[in-house]
């Protein structure tokens, strides 16, 4: 018996096509390489031009798949048509979609401004990427998967969709986590089981990941890198690298009894 063998085979994504939102985010690039690295040719989708081109020509020199980048308004249902269109035009079929793009104010200059006074302008921009991209996402290219009668869409959550942001670990600090990215979080968990109930009888799973805190010490200070980490069980924030393995397994056949449930990775945060 080949142990090797039946851990790959459960894991294995060799030619699969895997529609990635946000992809040149730093969890984007992470999702991106574990995902080439298992064999699948990912579609990175995001606004950002040049930073996904540059990693689209990585992914190919280092894995040899079939990596393609596009820039696309997730918000924009035309926009997704037309992506959609593209890659059944070069792929034949889209097996996995990864709703990773997210929008969080939480370094911006409204970052700690209160519920009271949040620019309802914001909220809707939030929205729109957030909560709009997935459904618009998961409306097209869920419908191809389910005339395929095959396919896995992976929504990216947060445990601020599962709890409240603790107020208490950002004090004065500018830093902090708007209402608008806990409501958008919320209701992608929620989605996610509508989709997941919905084409129960068309072979689509679809799962959530949610998220705990990860460590970036560009814009995070000490005092709050501290009080974050007190609050999880690990007593630290996640490193970058950590959620691959959670998305590996939710995008393979690894995880072929699982659908409409979410996964959560949060060093133990909510389990007290």
């Amino acid at each position: 018996m080949n142990r090797k063998k039946i851990i790959y085979d459960l894991f294995n994504l060799e030619n699969k096509t895997i529609v990635l939102t946000g992809s040149s985010g730093r969890l984007g690039t992470q999702y991106a390489n574990i995902l080439s690295a298992s064999g699948a040719n990912v579609v990175l989708v995001d606004k950002e031009i040049k930073q996904n081109k540059k990693l689209e020509q990585k992914l190919i020199k280092k894995y040899n798949t079939k990596a393609i980048a596009y820039t696309v308004d997730i918000s924009n249902k035309k926009d997704i048509v037309r992506m959609k269109n593209k890659i059944l035009k070069k792929f034949k079929k889209i097996d996995v979609l990864i709703n990773n793009a997210f929008y969080n104010p939480n370094q911006s200059e409204h970052s700690a401004v209160s519920l009271e006074k949040f620019p309802l302008e914001l909220w809707n921009q939030v929205i729109d990427v957030n909560l709009t991209g997935v459904f618009l996402c998961s409306q097209e290219i869920g419908s191809v998967m389910a005339k395929q009668k095959n396919g896995v869409i992976v929504n990216i959550a947060s445990i601020y969709g599962l709890v409240g942001a603790d107020q208490r670990i950002y004090g004065k600090n500018k830093l902090n986590s708007p209402v608008s990215y806990a409501a958008t979080k919320g209701a992608v968990v929620n989605l996610t089981r509508y989709l997941a109930a919905y084409w129960n009888k068309k072979n689509v799973r679809v799962n959530t990941l949610s998220l705990g805190g990860m460590l970036d010490k560009s814009y995070m200070d000490k005092a709050f890198i501290k009080k974050y980490s007190e609050k999880t069980i690990l007593g630290r924030m996640a490193n970058n690298n950590e959620f691959n393995a959670a998305l590996l397994f939710l995008s393979s056949d690894a995880s072929s009894y699982m659908t409409g449930t979410n996964l959560v990775l949060d060093g133990g945060w909510t389990a007290w």
